[in-house]
């Protein structure tokens, strides 16, 4: 009996693998270190402010999120024009592809990468192209743009790169952008530019100014602590923020989510602190690993990636039974979340065994 069929695409969507919960165990605290969570509580006043949102339930949000929008506004010292606001960076990433790009079209992207991105592209009927990052875990820009074709309508640059950590630098990026052609959307994906500590960091807001085809995503999921309330945002010129605004959901953040952003934004000497005392931990973690004589590359984000190949599951379940529990990727490593101390003493420890 005949009945009704998706689109051929659709059955070839990847499925996305969110991180698991820890697995409980009486007398141990268990860890989630899958998710590049950040293990801090709300800053301060958020809690406050998203309950009185939640007062006002019965009502539609803002549908224009006008208070969010001029916030981020004068925070970036950008026009509102030149923002789009989408249930976080991922949704950024959907409106973008269903935007710019029909069937047969190419999407350029390193790999691996941020894993939303082959769903993505292929939830839109394109093709994605995926170029290898190197053997440190670094986008290959030269083979990167090599792969950009005709057919090409976006390229993506995920720094730092979610799940393997290394960032790309200004100048790569530059020298990258003069070669990208004018028509190809160009997409600085910076989820955790918060927490990168280098030298020649990607200065995006000065990027976008300079790159009419260039378009920013950012997020509140991160360092700003509301993972579980879905804000990112888009920086780019009016007329790529405007198509992104055109295919979004209407009335896709809620009151709740807007009300807890503008506070985390008024939040703001808090947040540097937090960040930092993040980026000190991690700078612990990853020298303790290269001490041992792990080879990992050099984390920028809020994670730290074990190249594991075929032991991979090996690795997850050693720190499973550790209380731990890491984000694995069946043949290829494990990415690992800085967390709170105690459950990144418990990584340290798994890591030196599993390397004995």
């Amino acid at each position: 009996m005949a009945h009704p069929q998706p689109r051929p695409n659709v059955l070839q969507i990847p499925t996305y693998v969110p991180g698991k919960p820890p697995t409980l165990r009486p007398g141990m605290t268990a860890y989630k270190l899958s998710s590049n969570e950040n293990p801090y509580p709300p800053l301060p006043g958020v809690v406050e402010a998203a309950t009185q949102a939640v007062a006002v339930m019965n009502r539609y949000p803002d549908m224009g999120s006008t208070a969010l929008y001029d916030a981020l506004a004068d925070r970036l010292g950008v026009p509102r024009t030149d923002l789009a606001l989408a249930t976080g960076s991922v949704a950024l990433i959907y409106q973008l592809v269903n935007a710019y790009c029909e069937t047969g079209d190419e999407v350029v992207y390193a790999w691996r990468s941020f894993e939303a991105y082959p769903i993505a592209v292929t939830t839109a009927g394109a093709t994605s192209v995926q170029v290898p990052v190197t053997a440190d875990g670094r986008h290959d820009l030269p083979a990167m743009l090599a792969a950009i074709t005709d057919r090409t309508r976006i390229v993506m640059v995920c720094t730092p790169n979610n799940p393997t950590g290394p960032a790309v630098t200004q100048s790569e990026l530059d020298a990258f952008l003069a070669e990208v052609p004018p028509h190809v959307v160009a997409v600085v994906d910076e989820a955790y530019l918060e927490f990168v500590r280098m030298d020649d960091k990607v200065d995006g807001l000065a990027t976008y100014r300079a790159h009419p085809n260039v378009v920013l995503f950012r997020t509140f999921s991160k360092a700003y602590g509301l993972a579980g309330f879905r804000v990112g945002y888009a920086v780019a010129q009016e007329s790529i923020a405007a198509a992104l605004r055109a295919v979004s959901l209407p009335f896709g953040i809620s009151g709740v989510a807007q009300a807890a952003a503008i506070a985390s934004l008024e939040a703001q000497d808090e947040l540097l602190e937090r960040v930092e005392a993040l980026a000190v931990e991690r700078a612990r973690i990853y020298a303790a690993l290269l001490e041992m004589g792990w080879d990992v590359p050099e984390p920028q984000g809020n994670f730290v990636w074990f190249a594991l190949a075929e032991r991979t599951g090996d690795f997850a379940v050693a720190a499973d039974e550790a209380g731990i529990v890491v984000r694995p990727f069946a043949g290829e490593g494990a990415r690992v979340s800085i967390g709170e101390t105690e459950g990144n003493d418990r990584l340290l420890e798994v890591a030196r065994a599993f390397l004995a």
